[in-house]
């Protein structure tokens, strides 16, 4: 059983750390430091979004970003540690952070590449609403 908590300014470095992760795991193009992804975590936090952090036996397991004036709720970040995978925490702690959300409605993005993240979510019952496409700088 995993156990969930509301994040904290003091959470800042284990925020930006783990985003860091989920964004080479989910092989995002965004380039920030530690330093950068730190201040943008505590901009979110500031403002629409709370970040949960996931605990297993003590342990820090993941994390989830989630933005509160959406509706339906938006998950921007979902993050299960490296070593923490295919033991079922995923699942188990997107559950009961829907739990806590007291929801049934939330919305996601994946990243075109990203098929680990995109069967996990299916697995989890979501479906496809929209393609979010994107035009590049065409001189390149």
């Amino acid at each position: 059983m995993a156990s969930i908590h509301i994040c904290s300014h003091d959470d800042l470095d284990l925020l930006a750390a783990l985003n860091k992760q989920l964004i080479e795991d989910e092989g995002h193009d965004n380039a920030m430091n530690f330093e950068q992804l730190k201040e943008r975590m505590q901009a979110f936090i500031r403002t629409d979004y709370e970040a949960y952090k996931f605990e297993h036996d003590g342990e820090i397991i993941g994390y989830a970003l989630v933005n509160h004036l959406r509706q339906p709720l938006y998950l921007r970040h979902f993050f299960i540690c490296r070593s923490s995978r295919g033991k079922g925490y995923g699942k188990l702690a997107f559950k009961q952070l829907l739990q806590l959300l007291n929801t049934t409605n939330i919305d996601i993005e994946v990243l075109h590449g990203n098929k680990v993240g995109y069967e996990f979510w299916k697995s989890l019952g979501f479906k496809e609403r929209s393609i979010y496409m994107r035009l590049e700088d065409m001189n390149d």
